[in-house]
């Protein structure tokens, strides 16, 4: 993905948008309004968010921005706050017609698919201010959904196999491209919090690695009281437990015997404490559990971030805690099922095929240990895979925020 044509692309758009800048000055500043912020019991759905807001507040400086949230309950509204205190937060129901009235652009954040088609159907309705979406994944296209990606700005894909998807299904918007999930850019830091619980658990920056346990299907009636439990979904999570743990728990074991490093067992989404526990500590030898730590409850993003900037390398089977790692210099390996759709396929996009597994092919199971062994052994080679990772992202991330630039200039 990364190339020169792209390198000479995103200097003619940052060009174009520093003379955009430039004209607008004594004017009033640039307004967008950035749907997103899908859920709270996941710190992964949490980091889209603040990663989308980094990256206006480092391209756009100029712009004033509006959250739309689906939710920003649990001491998110306020985490948002803190780091990004310009932040416009529309509380309640939305009112469309007034943030549409007051602003000159709809920004649809990255997700696991076009979440708000709804609302941005809506926006469209009501005239033709401009809108564009940045970082999803698509596989499913109905004639509504084709009809939004025509009309859009830009409609930028977290990973290829969504993007080859959507021109496949006959999408047509000028502008249809591989864009990074905005978790990527996620930059908040709790470091107070961090500190203490590294302390009191004794764990030292550089010398533990991180593991996070998933389920097929994330069990969310055990903390939705609107969501009915699913006997389907929970009989595969049961059968595939063991599956789809073993080869982790094996490198937490390998880790520990081969290295002087401990291992952090820690969530990504609030159903993941007890089965980290269940599948991934209590099995292991008593010689093992001894340098090995695993969190009981449930975190917000700034302090999972902060946490993770102090390990040598993250690895498990979730998506976002990885996302965030590499976005800020850590090593991360992802293993993915075909329940987690096409998103994984990103670590490919960014040049991160060997950390990527698909725990599908049994063939790729074996290569789980050593893949983890090698961060652990040899954290040069890791750190300069995930630099060249993060030249494609800054490249990538640099031409999208150029386009929302130049679309809000429309709309103004």
């Amino acid at each position: 993905m990364f190339s020169r044509r792209r390198f000479l692309e995103a200097s003619f758009l940052a060009t174009l948008t520093a003379r955009f800048a430039g004209a607008s000055e004594g004017q009033r500043a640039p307004r967008v309004v950035l749907r997103s912020s899908w859920q709270t019991v996941n710190i992964g759905d949490i980091a889209h968010t603040p990663g989308m807001l980094a990256l206006l507040e480092r391209h756009f400086p100029a712009a004033q921005i509006t959250l739309w949230p689906s939710s920003v309950d649990n001491g998110v509204g306020e985490m948002l706050q803190r780091r990004f205190p310009k932040l416009k937060i529309q509380s309640g129901n939305a009112d469309l017609q007034g943030l549409y009235d007051e602003n000159d652009f709809l920004l649809h954040g990255s997700g696991p698919s076009l979440v708000a088609e709804k609302d941005v159907a809506r926006w469209r309705q009501l005239g033709e201010k401009p809108y564009g979406i940045l970082g999803i994944t698509a596989s499913q296209h109905s004639q509504a959904t084709l009809e939004i990606f025509n009309g859009a700005q830009f409609v930028y894909f977290r990973d290829s196999v969504s993007l080859r998807a959507a021109q496949e299904a006959g999408a047509k918007c000028p502008v249809m491209e591989f864009g990074p999930d905005g978790a990527f850019a996620t930059d908040l830091r709790n470091e107070e919090k961090a500190a203490a619980f590294l302390q009191v658990n004794g764990l030292i920056s550089g010398k533990f690695m991180c593991c996070i346990p998933r389920y097929r299907n994330t069990p969310y009636w055990l903390i939705k009281k609107e969501r009915p439990f699913d006997a389907a979904k929970q009989k595969r999570n049961d059968e595939f437990k063991e599956h789809d743990h073993a080869q982790l728990r094996e490198a937490i074991i390998q880790i520990v015997k081969q290295t002087e490093l401990k291992v952090l067992i820690c969530p990504e989404d609030r159903t993941q404490m007890e089965l980290g526990k269940e599948i991934l500590l209590d099995p292991l030898p008593e010689a093992v559990k001894s340098r090995v730590v695993w969190r009981p409850d449930y975190w917000l993003t700034d302090e999972a971030l902060s946490v993770y900037t102090h390990s040598a390398g993250l690895f498990g089977n979730e998506m976002h805690s990885p996302i965030m790692c590499i976005g800020n210099g850590i090593p991360a390996i992802v293993c993915r099922w075909a329940e987690q759709t096409s998103k994984g396929n990103m670590w490919k996009d960014i040049g991160l095929g060997e950390w990527l597994f698909d725990l599908d092919q049994e063939g790729e199971l074996a290569g789980i240990v050593p893949a983890v062994l090698s961060i652990a052994k040899d954290p040069a080679a890791a750190a300069s895979r995930v630099h060249r990772a993060q030249a494609i992202l800054q490249e990538r991330q640099t031409s999208a925020m150029a386009r929302v630039r130049l679309a809000c200039a429309k709309g103004s």
